[in-house]
């Protein structure tokens, strides 16, 4: 819904709407939108984690996890007007504590996710060695900038596009057998 609508025109009743409940059921449950919107995102951080151990799971490979889940956040933006109102709710997350708190939170697994499937990946040998926590923040900020700017250019699908920039920010990296 977020995507579709934004965060300043997203109402209760589009929530309900698209879950089946009525919006004075999610009034008592969450208290308000902000309280809605705070609960969607400290799950968003809780789950970060068992996305990341997911991904490793369902891959041949450390190295081939890590570039799977740089792309994950692209499988959620299928257009650029999604982007556009995802943005706006990372707006709220700059601008306001308790969404900062949390948005740094994410952030930060997200990051500590990276790093620990480079490691892996530097210890089985597909990886020369390397300083995995700076390789681990360039992913995320090649990861997140690559979405803008797919948004600008419009050119192909978003996960092609975040995992052609991805792969070549790892690719010096790469050891081959």
């Amino acid at each position: 819904m977020i995507g579709r609508v934004g965060p300043v025109r997203l109402t209760l009743a589009d929530v309900g709407g698209e879950v089946g409940l009525s919006p004075a059921t999610l009034l008592q449950r969450f208290g308000s939108k902000r309280g809605l919107l705070t609960a969607l995102v400290e799950r968003s951080v809780n789950e970060v984690d068992r996305r990341f151990q997911d991904r490793r799971a369902s891959a041949t490979s450390a190295l081939e996890a890590v570039i799977a889940a740089a792309s994950d956040l692209a499988e959620h933006m299928r257009t650029p007007e999604e982007l556009a109102n995802n943005l706006a709710f990372f707006q709220i997350d700059l601008s306001d504590p308790e969404f900062h708190r949390l948005a740094l939170e994410y952030s930060r697994r997200v990051r500590a996710g990276y790093r620990t499937l480079l490691d892996e990946a530097m210890t089985a040998g597909e990886l020369q060695s390397c300083d995995t926590a700076a390789l681990a923040s360039a992913l995320q900020g090649v990861a997140a900038g690559s979405l803008l700017n797919w948004a600008i250019h419009r050119e192909g699908a978003v996960i092609d596009w975040v995992r052609r920039d991805v792969e070549t920010v790892i690719k010096p990296y790469v050891r081959y057998r």
